[in-house]
C-alpha cells in the first residue's frame, strides 16, 4: 500500500469512533489518508483528531467555496487511488445504489474510477433488511466491494451482524487484495447478503442403551455444501449438525445434536432472526419408547422393540407464525414426484428438494441429482458434484426467497435515519 493515496469517506454512525486508528494503520503502512465526512460523522469524530492523525484538513462541505473554485470534488476524485468508506451507513449504501450525490462523499464515489470498497456498520435488524440487502447487491454488482460487516455485541446492546469490522481487520483485507492476483473468473454472486441462514445437516443418532443406536446411511454432505455455499452467497450461517466425519465450514457457526430431540431443540433455541431454513437432515422418524441404563444382553432368538416418533423439525417450523422461508427435503427410493409433492403439501413448506437414494446413489457420494418442486414450479438438476449442486441450490432459494417477499418489501419498508 506503499504512496496509495486513499480517501477515506466516514459516515454517522458510532463505528466512527474507531477511523484514528483505522486512519494511523493505513499510514504506518505509507498510504496517503484524505477524510472526507459527511455531516452527520461530527458528531461521533471529531475534524480536529481526524486532521491530527491524518495530517491533511478534512474535507466535508462540497460547497467549499475556496476548494470548489478549482473544481476541487473533481480533483478529489482524480487524485484517489481508493475510495474506503467505514463505517458505511444504511444511508450511504442506499445513495450509493440509486446514484444518488446530495453531499461531497457521494459525489466523490460518482465522479472517480478508482476502485470503492465499503465498510458496512449498522444494527443488525437494518443490515438483515431486505432493501439494505438488495442495495448491497447492486453494489457488488458495480463492482464495488463490501468488508464485512463481522457478528458480536453491538453498541445498541444488541448481538448480530452488522458490527463494523476492526481498523486491523480493514487493512489486512486491503493488503490481501492488493498483493491477490486479478481472478479469473467471475466473483460469486452475493444473492443472500446480509441474510441469516440456517442449515441442518447428517444424521441422528437415537439411543437404544449405551452402546447402540438407531440411525442412517447420511454422510451430512450436501447439508455442509449447502452451509458453505450459503456462506459464500453472503449469508450469515447456522448450521445444526448431527454426528459427522466432515471438517467444519469456515465462518460458519456449527451447532452439534446428536438425537432427534437434541436437534429440535437446537433449531428452535438458535432459530431468532434466521431469515431461511434448511432441513437438510436426515432425522430419525421414530425413537426407542424407552433407553436401557445399561446394555441389552443376548438373549433368546428374537428380540422386540418398542418405537414412538421423534419430533418433526420440519414441520415445526413450518407451523410457526413467524417462520423463516422453509425448504425440505426428501430422499425416496421411489415415486420421487409423488412423494416430493406430498411432503410439500402436507408440512405446507415453501420448497422441497427430492432425490433418489439407494444402492450408489445418493448416500456417502460426492455426487447427486435433485429435483426441487414449489408450488407451481419445478427445476431438475443432472448429477454433479455436491459442492457445485449447493451453489445451484442456493441461488434458486435465493430466487424463490426473494420472490415471496417481494410484495412484503414493497409494501413495508422501515424508518431509517438521513445521515446528511
Amino acid at each position: 500500500m506503499s504512496k496509495k493515496k486513499i480517501i477515506l469517506g466516514i459516515a454517522g454512525g458510532i463505528a466512527a469512533y474507531k477511523t484514528p486508528d483505522l486512519i494511523r494503520r493505513l499510514k504506518a503502512r505509507d498510504a496517503d489518508v484524505q477524510v472526507v465526512t459527511t455531516r452527520s460523522a461530527s458528531h461521533f469524530v471529531t475534524a480536529t483528531t481526524l486532521q491530527a492523525v491524518s495530517g491533511r484538513p478534512v474535507r466535508e462541505n462540497l460547497w467549499d467555496s475556496e476548494a470548489e473554485a478549482a473544481m476541487g470534488h473533481i480533483e478529489l476524485a482524480r487524485w484517489a487511488d481508493l475510495v474506503l468508506i467505514a463505517p458505511a451507513t444504511a444511508e450511504i449504501l442506499s445513495r450509493l445504489a440509486v446514484g444518488g450525490a446530495p453531499d461531497l462523499l457521494t459525489t466523490l464515489c460518482l465522479a472517480t474510477e478508482a476502485p470503492v470498497v465499503l465498510v458496512p456498520a449498522m444494527n443488525r435488524v437494518m443490515w438483515q433488511h431486505p432493501a439494505v440487502a438488495a442495495n448491497c447487491r447492486t453494489l457488488l454488482q458495480r463492482g464495488v466491494r463490501l468488508l464485512g460487516p463481522a457478528t458480536g455485541n453491538q453498541a445498541c446492546g444488541e448481538v448480530g451482524p452488522g458490527r463494523m469490522l476492526e481498523p486491523a481487520e480493514i487493512v489486512a483485507e486491503l493488503m490481501q487484495e492488493a498483493e491477490a492476483p486479478s481472478p479469473s473468473d467471475k466473483p460469486r454472486e452475493q444473492s443472500l447478503l446480509g441474510m441469516t441462514v440456517m442449515v441442518t445437516a447428517g444424521p441422528t443418532r437415537e439411543a437404544i442403551d449405551p452402546v447402540r443406536y438407531i440411525s442412517n446411511r447420511s454422510s451430512g454432505k450436501m447439508g455442509y455444501a449447502l452451509a458453505a455455499a450459503a456462506r459464500d452467497a453472503g449469508a450469515t450461517v447456522r448450521l445444526v449438525s448431527g454426528p459427522v466425519n466432515l471438517p467444519a465450514p469456515e465462518n460458519v457457526t456449527v451447532i452439534s445434536a446428536e438425537s432427534a430431540k437434541d436437534m429440535f431443540g437446537a433449531v428452535h433455541e438458535h432459530l431468532e432472526d434466521v431469515n431461511i431454513f434448511i432441513s437438510a437432515a436426515a432425522i430419525a422418524d421414530y425413537r426407542a419408547a424407552a433407553i436401557s441404563n445399561d446394555k441389552i444382553k443376548k438373549a433368546g432368538e428374537g428380540m422386540s422393540l418398542e418405537l414412538v416418533r421423534s419430533p418433526d423439525v420440519l414441520a415445526s417450523v413450518a407451523r410457526l407464525n413467524d417462520r423463516p422461508f422453509t425448504v425440505g427435503f426428501a430422499a425416496e427410493t421411489g415415486n420421487l414426484r409423488e412423494h416430493a409433492l406430498g411432503k410439500l403439501e402436507q408440512k405446507k413448506i415453501n420448497m422441497i428438494v427430492a432425490n433418489l437414494v439407494g444402492a450408489d446413489r445418493g448416500f456417502d457420494r460426492d455426487d447427486n441429482t435433485v429435483d426441487v418442486f414449489w408450488q407451481g414450479g419445478e427445476q431438475s438438476f443432472p448429477r454433479m458434484d455436491k459442492a457445485d449442486l449447493a451453489d445451484k441450490l442456493i441461488a434458486l432459494i435465493a430466487e424463490r426467497y426473494q420472490e415471496n417477499i417481494g410484495a412484503d418489501t414493497v409494501a413495508e419498508l422501515p424508518t431509517i435515519r438521513h445521515d446528511t
